[in-house]
């Protein structure tokens, strides 16, 4: 999981130095910090996420290309015999 680091004292200290009193400081700086967890756990994708991504696609296109080639091989086999056998 990504990591990142929110200062919620350096947040709480400059509200506090912006005027809003230290409880409600307080309370806002543990609501973003809360938001900034809830946020990075839905939203950002862990190497992991990638990998099985990546094995999924690989996958996925290693038969879309048996798929291909057995559909061709089956519309040449048509066409050989409709017009040269």
């Amino acid at each position: 999981m990504g990591t990142a680091t929110f200062d919620t004292l350096k947040f709480m200290r400059r509200l506090k130095d912006a005027g809003i009193p230290e409880e409600h400081a307080a309370a806002k700086s543990e609501a973003v910090s809360e938001a900034f967890k809830q946020a990075l756990d839905t939203q950002v994708a862990t190497r992991l996420d990638i990998v099985r991504l990546e094995g999924k696609f690989d996958s996925e296109v290693r038969v879309m290309k048996w798929m291909l080639g057995f559909n061709l091989a089956f519309t040449l086999a048509m066409f050989w015999k409709m017009f040269i056998g």
